[in-house]
């Protein structure tokens, strides 16, 4: 008699965590409470800004944010970025502006592929153009690069875009074998750092953060010079790709550099999948704005992160809905 008590107990117990369990498995845009996610972040090349500010913000979400494991990769940065999330390798990933659009509406090199699932998380800090070159060199303006050699950024990266933006009016081609009048050498920072240094190139961009890590690298090594783009320059390109706007890197920010140097700058996103539930993206985003010490901790130009920006640079990209109820919550969005 006990035995058959028992057993019933047994059954209807399970029945009963059986249904409660199955309660919050449905696709409710809730995350599961007892599931630990992962979350992995495709950041960029060691020697940039998104590699540490990724890291940082990695552990801030495992360590604070309850139900998540996150992880930081180093990749080429914003075109492989964007190519993760649309593989569903990464669920949340930096990248330049103009890439995420170009992404988004299937342009430039994702010409037949659009990936309409991109989503924006936030706005970060602007990417600052940054073309540098040994002070003995000779170049004084962009168009004084006209067969010479020049790393625009490693292959698969926003860099790379951004060089062919402003490069390419200055009527200057380094990535058209049958046209080019420049010679590109595809590397990363770190790379091209050492490619100046050992007058194997006269020129890189370093497009990122103010001030980059490389760049300060490269000039306490050798004398440097940061080129400034002409104003007509500036207006043309602003003019011709809108996410740009002009921006002024005062002088003294890298050594020897004696002058404000005027250049442009665009953007840097986080962007993420619209396959993530609106309570994770949620969750992430409220981690980053109740946690900016630690990534400030990280790297200087995170303290361009600002809750009032938060949509700033997105374009056509649609809001998460995740970070959408974020900030609304703060009152920052209506």
């Amino acid at each position: 008699m006990y035995k058959k008590l028992a057993l019933i107990m047994v059954i209807i117990i399970s029945l009963v965590l059986t249904g409660c369990g199955s309660k919050g498995a449905t696709g409710t845009g809730q995350a599961d409470p007892g599931k630990i996610q992962k979350v992995n972040i495709a950041t960029g090349t060691t020697s940039g800004a998104y590699y540490p500010i990724g890291n940082a913000m990695a552990k801030i979400w495992s360590d604070k944010v309850p139900g998540v494991k996150a992880s930081a990769q180093s990749t080429e940065a914003s075109a492989a970025n964007m190519n993760f999330l649309q593989q569903k390798e990464a669920e949340v990933a930096f990248t330049m502006a103009n890439v995420a659009v170009y992404a988004y509406e299937g342009q430039d090199t994702f010409k037949g592929r659009a990936n309409k699932d991109l989503r924006g998380m936030t706005f970060l800090y602007p990417n600052v153009t940054q073309i540098v070159v040994r002070k003995d060199s000779g170049i004084n303006s962009l168009k004084d690069l006209n067969g010479k050699r020049f790393a625009p950024g490693a292959t698969g990266s926003g860099t790379v875009t951004n060089s062919k933006e402003v490069l390419g009016e200055y009527g200057l081609n380094f990535w058209d074998k049958d046209k080019g009048n420049v010679k590109a050498d595809y590397v990363g920072f770190t790379e091209a750092s050492e490619l100046l240094k050992n007058k194997q190139c006269d020129a890189a961009n370093f497009s990122g953060a103010v001030p980059l890590a490389a760049i300060m690298d490269v000039s306490n090594s050798i004398d440097i010079k940061v080129i400034s783009i002409e104003p007509d320059k500036i207006k043309e390109i602003v003019t011709k790709y809108p996410f740009y706007y002009e921006y002024v890197i005062p002088k003294g920010t890298y050594k020897g550099q004696d002058e404000d140097v005027h250049t442009v700058a665009l953007a840097n996103l986080l962007i993420t999948r619209a396959d993530l539930s609106e309570d994770l993206v949620y969750k992430l985003t409220k981690g980053i704005y109740e946690n900016l010490p630690d990534l400030l901790n990280a790297h200087a130009i995170t303290k361009y992160i600002k809750k009032e920006d938060s949509n700033k640079g997105m374009g056509p990209i649609p809001l998460h809905p995740g970070s959408i109820k974020y900030f609304k919550e703060i009152g920052v969005m209506k």
